[in-house]
């Protein structure tokens, strides 16, 4: 069977790999004409590297990234508001891991050419226009210079193109640009000596001024960190930013000011701030649930069928999950047509209901509510906000995100090799 995959970020590259320990023979086609590792951090959690190391990648995973044991949540005055065990920690059978976005995509790349051959993926293909026709597509493409890069022929089409899929957009013309809830994220990374906060990840603040890090980075041996860190900031009012101003580069002037009194011991937001790389701005933005992916033999996944807030850290996971989950179906599945149905009944329901939950601010809640009842660093916050109602709140966004510890450990895997 052809199998056609538009997009090699890390949806588009794990589906590949699912595909090939199918049996399947896939090719992907990616409008990027040079591939970097370009990006900062992301959190692969214990159901994505649980499908990662199905794919024999988990060493290779945990040779890029860091082991993540424990999640902290502070108010903005830096008390503590929640505190729980992460991946291996937590009892799960597989870690967390925190790992930086694009040297994760190097690495599927490079395992993409090792077992699918050098020839598997196209750089400077742009998906420009398609047709769908009896039991097939046909996919034509343009280079970043404007000239054609001719036409692909398949009995399958699956969009992993991203946020402003060129594939939802023909399904779906009238949905325009994603929505934007106001907040700005300022995303970077700093090197830091000595970060005291080893395999934690930290939020702090609530939903209109957050403060979020994590080691991506770690050397056993100096104690230098590589710091993920995020800073959000909402405005009252605003449109979506054009596309060609995401990713743009930020000045840290914009965010010291806010974020100037924001020092607990051992963390000094400020200083982070300063020792930034390369800071780049980011609306934080997401799209509507879809009633469908599938249309004949095209189908949507990742962030080109269920785009997120970048709350709960499931983004990039529920991509991973997306293509083992098609890889399975097409593989257990008596036809294409059988298998893709199978496929978006697992997943497009499942997603879109952590799309709306990370709306309405998913584990973050427990900030928002802090923040709204005990304002104050003297407020009870014990009292106004009980530990059994924050656990809930955890608990809660586990079981709908698919983590819960106990019921992902009994679960069947994607077996397809």
């Amino acid at each position: 069977m052809r199998i056609l995959i538009i997009g090699a970020g890390i949806g588009g590259l794990t589906t590949a790999l699912s595909l090939h320990a199918a049996g399947f023979r896939p090719v992907v086609c990616e409008a990027v004409a040079r591939p970097a590792p370009l990006g900062v951090g992301i959190n692969l959690l214990p159901h994505a590297t649980r499908e990662l190391t199905a794919l024999g990648l988990l060493g290779d995973v945990q040779a890029l990234g860091v082991d993540i044991g424990e999640l902290v949540y502070l108010t903005r005055h830096g008390r503590e508001i929640w505190r729980e065990p992460r991946g291996l920690a937590a009892g799960y059978a597989w870690p967390q891991i925190a790992i930086h976005r694009g040297r994760l995509q190097m690495m599927l790349l490079d395992r993409v050419r090792e077992r699918l051959g050098p020839d598997s993926v196209k750089f400077d293909h742009a998906l420009s226009d398609f047709e769908l026709h009896e039991g097939g597509v046909t996919a034509r493409f343009t280079g970043r210079d404007g000239a054609g890069r001719g036409s692909e022929t398949a009995d399958l089409m699956i969009a992993a193109d991203g946020i402003h899929s060129v594939v939802r957009r023909r399904f779906y013309p009238g949905e325009g640009l994603p929505k934007w809830n106001r907040v700005t994220l300022w995303r970077s990374t700093a090197r830091l000596q000595d970060y005291p906060l080893a395999g934690t990840m930290l939020w702090s603040g609530h939903s209109r001024q957050k403060f979020v890090a994590y080691p991506i980075e770690q050397d056993a041996q100096t104690g230098e960190t590589l710091l993920n860190w995020i800073c959000d900031l909402k405005a009252e009012t605003g449109d979506t930013p054009a596309r060609e101003d995401w990713n743009r580069p930020g000045d840290p002037e914009a965010i010291l000011g806010p974020f100037a009194d924001w020092r607990w011991p051992g963390i000094d937001v400020p200083a982070i701030i300063r020792s930034a790389g390369s800071l780049y701005e980011f609306p934080m933005v997401d799209r509507d649930p879809l009633p469908r992916w599938t249309f004949g033999r095209a189908t949507l996944m990742g962030d080109a069928a269920h785009p997120m807030y970048p709350i709960g850290s499931n983004g990039a996971t529920q991509a991973i999950i997306d293509a083992r989950a098609l890889a399975y179906h097409l593989h257990r599945g008596p036809d294409v047509d059988t298998a893709l149905a199978a496929y978006e009944a697992e997943r497009r329901e499942a997603t879109a209901r952590i799309v709306l939950m990370n709306r309405a601010q998913g584990p973050d809640r427990v900030m928002d509510l802090a923040f709204e009842r005990a304002p104050e660093p003297g407020d009870d916050l014990d009292a106004r906000l009980p530990m059994a109602e924050r656990a809930a709140i955890a608990a809660d966004y586990k079981r709908v995100a698919g983590f819960d510890p106990a019921a992902l450990n009994a679960k069947p895997g994607y077996a397809v090799g």
